[in-house]
C-alpha cells in the first residue's frame, strides 16, 4: 500500500497531526538546503539543480512511497557515481541515465524485488560506504583548501596529485573551510542551538562573514556558477536517442541499484526509529518516479536519505505530510532567498561534505568488524572498500556481493552432513526396527542443493560393498534443487545398472513433489518414497 493512503487510513493527517509533522517538514527542509547544495556541486551539477531535485524528488517519494517517513534527495552516496557520469556523458547524459535508473526501479518494485536488495550483507555495505566516504573527502580537498584544480582520471593519481598541490592551498579558503567544519561539528553543543542543524549555521555564519569582508580568491557560488536562478524549473524532455540509451544503460543500472541499496536501508532506520513498517516493493516504485520526474525538471539522481529521514522522525514526523512540507520549505526558500545564495562560500560547502563523508565511512563501526568479524567477512569487507576506492563502486558492489554469496555457499555446503546410519544406532531409535544386513540407510542433514551434491558422492563412493537396497532418509532436507535431483537421479541410474534398489523416506512434501517432477518416484522399480523408516525397511523384505 501507498504510505500516503496508509497515513490517511490511520487517520495521520488529522487536525491534530499537523503540528508535528509541519514543524519536522520545515526543519528538515532547512537542513536538505546546504545539503543540496553540496551534492549538486560535487556530482557536477549547478547548485540549483540540487534544490530541484530535493524538491521533485522529495514530493514524489513523500506521495508514492512505502515509507511513511521517508526523505529523498540527492545524497552523498551517489556523488562518486554521478560526478563520473558527468564527467563522461555531460549534464544531459546524467539526466538521461536518472530517468532510465526511474524505469528500472518501478520494474524491480512491480516485480517484487525489495525484499532481494535487502538481503545484501552488512560487510558489502559498510565497505562501499565507507569507501564511498573516503572518496568524497578526498575530492573535496581542492574546494576545502582552494587549491588548482587536480588532475588524473583514477583516485589515486588525483590523490597524489593533491598532496603535491597541498602547499599551495589559499590561506583565507582553509581558515574559513576549518572554521565551517567546526560550526557545522560542535554549533549544536552551544546553549539553545541543540536543534539548530549544524550546516545550517555554518552556512549562514561563513557566507554573512564573507559578504561582509568579501576575502580576496575565496570562490563562492557566485564567483563559480554565477548565483541560483529565484524560480522553480520548467518541464524539459531530454533529448534522447537509441545510441544515448545503450550507452548509459551500464551508469542507469548502477544508480538504480545504489538508489534501490540506499531508500530501503534509509527505509529500514526509519521503521527501527519510529516502530512503523514499510512496504520495500512500493518505496521502489515511489524511488522509481521520483527519478522519472526529477529529470525532466532540472534535477537528477534522488534516493533516500538515511539523515535527513533520521532528522524527520526525531522531530515528531509521523505521516508523509512531513516529506511534503520539506519540499513545500526548499520551494520558498528557492522562491524567497535564491539571490542571498551567490555569497555561499564553496569551502563551507565542502566543509559539510566532510562532515557527510566521516558519517558515511562509519569508522566506529568499519573498525569493529575487522576487529570482531569472521575472517570471511573481514576479507569483504577489505576488498569491497578497496576496489570502491580505487575501481569503480558497481564493480566493488557486485563483487563484494559475489564474494559473499560463494562464501555462505561454502558454509551451507560444510553444513550438509551426509552420514551412513549404524544399525546399533537405528535400533536404539526405534528398539522395534530389524535391518537387514543387505539394506544400508543413509541420511542427509541439510538442504541439498548443488554445492553440497560434491559432499554426497564422496560418501556414497565410500561404498565397498553393494547392498541389496539403499535408503535414503530426507527427513531433514529442508530443500532440493535441480542439480541434488540431478545427482540423485544419476545415483539412481548407476545402482540399478549393479541391480541395488533406491528407496527414500521422510521426505517433506515439499521435497517429494520435487522428487515426483523430476520423475524419481513414478516407477516403483525405480524408485519409492515411503512416510518413515519403518515402511521402508518393511519394503525390503517384501521385495527380498
Amino acid at each position: 500500500m501507498i504510505a500516503i493512503r496508509e497515513a490517511w487510513i490511520a487517520g495521520l493527517f488529522s487536525k491534530k497531526h499537523w503540528a508535528g509533522n509541519v514543524i519536522a517538514g520545515v526543519i528538515v527542509g532547512v537542513v536538505a538546503l546546504p545539503l543540496a547544495l553540496a551534492f549538486a556541486i560535487a556530482s557536477g551539477a549547478t547548485p540549483e539543480q540540487g534544490i530541484y531535485t530535493a524538491i521533485v524528488a522529495g514530493l514524489a517519494v513523500s506521495l508514492f512511497g512505502g515509507s511513511r517517513l521517508q526523505i529523498a534527495g540527492p545524497t552523498g552516496a551517489f556523488v562518486v557515481i554521478l560526478a563520473t557520469i558527468t564527467a563522461e556523458h555531460g549534464m544531459a547524459g546524467l539526466q538521461i541515465a536518472t530517468l532510465m535508473a526511474g524505469v528500472i526501479l518501478v520494474a524491480l518494485g512491480i516485480a517484487r524485488m525489495g525484499m532481494v536488495i535487502r538481503y545484501i550483507p552488512a560487510p558489502v555495505i559498510i565497505g562501499f560506504t565507507a569507501g564511498i566516504g573516503v572518496i568524497i573527502w578526498v575530492g573535496q580537498w581542492q574546494a576545502f583548501l582552494g587549491l588548482p584544480a587536480a588532475s588524473g582520471k583514477h583516485f589515486h593519481e588525483k590523490f597524489w596529485h593533491l598532496l603535491a598541490l597541498l602547499p599551495h592551498l589559499h590561506f583565507a579558503t582553509t581558515a574559513l573551510a576549518i572554521a565551517s567544519l567546526l560550526i557545522t561539528m560542535y554549533s549544536t553543543r552551544l546553549p539553545y542551538m541543540q536543534r539548530v542543524p549544524g550546516p545550517l549555521v555554518a552556512l549562514v555564519f561563513i557566507t554573512v562573514l564573507q559578504a561582509l569582508f568579501h576575502f580576496e580568491g575565496v570562490a563562492t557560488i557566485g564567483s563559480a556558477f554565477g548565483g541560483i536562478p529565484q524560480g522553480l524549473p520548467h518541464f524539459q524532455w531530454p533529448a534522447i536517442t537509441l545510441t544515448r540509451l545503450v550507452e548509459l544503460a551500464g551508469p542507469a543500472f548502477a544508480i538504480a541499484m545504489l538508489g534501490a541499496i540506499e531508500s530501503l536501508l534509509s527505509a529500514v532506520v526509519a521503521d527501527g526509529m519510529a516502530g512503523t513498517r514499510h512496504n520495500s516493493n512500493q518505496e521502489l516504485i515511489g524511488q522509481g518516479i521520483a527519478n522519472i520526474l526529477a529529470p525532466l525538471f532540472g534535477g537528477f539522481a534522488a534516493t533516500g536519505a538515511i539523515a535527513r529521514t533520521a532528522t524527520n522522525v526525531r522531530n515528531g514526523a509521523n505521516s508523509p505530510l512531513a516529506g511534503i512540507m520539506h519540499a513545500l520549505t526548499l520551494v520558498l526558500i528557492i522562491l524567497l532567498l535564491a539571490p542571498l545564495a551567490a555569497a555561499i562560500p564553496l569551502c563551507t560547502l565542502a566543509a559539510i561534505l566532510f562532515v557527510v563523508a566521516w558519517n558515511m565511512s562509519e569508522a566506529k563501526h568499519f573498525l569493529h568488524m575487522v576487529k570482531h568479524a569472521p575472517t570471511a567477512d573481514v576479507a569483504i569487507l577489505l576488498i569491497t572498500f578497496t576496489l570502491t576506492v580505487f575501481t569503480d563502486l558497481v564493480v566493488a558492489v557486485n563483487i563484494g556481493v559475489l564474494l559473499a554469496m560463494l562464501t555462505f555457499l561454502g558454509k551451507m555446503a560444510a553444513s550438509v552432513e551426509v552420514r551412513l546410519n549404524e544399525t546399533e544406532a537405528l535400533q536404539q531409535q526405534i528398539p522395534t526396527l530389524d535391518v537387514p544386513d543387505n539394506v544400508l540407510v543413509y541420511s542427509i542433514d541439510g538442504p541439498f542443493f548443488f554445492a553440497a551434491v560434491d559432499t554426497f558422492e564422496q560418501v556414497l563412493a565410500q561404498i565397498h560393498h553393494d547392498p541389496r537396497t539403499l535408503i535414503i532418509r530426507l527427513g531433514r532436507v529442508p530443500f532440493i534443487d535441480a542439480t541434488g535431483l540431478e545427482s540423485l537421479s544419476a545415483m539412481i541410474g548407476n545402482l540399478a545398472k549393479r541391480n541395488v534398489q533406491v528407496l527414500f523416506c521422510e521426505a517433506s512434501e515439499r521435497v517429494q513433489k520435487k522428487l515426483q517432477r523430476a520423475a524419481l518416484l513414478l516407477s516403483k522399480g525405480k524408485s519409492q518414497h515411503y512416510p518413515d523408516l519403518a515402511n521402508a525397511i518393511n519394503a525390503c523384505r517384501i521385495d527380498n
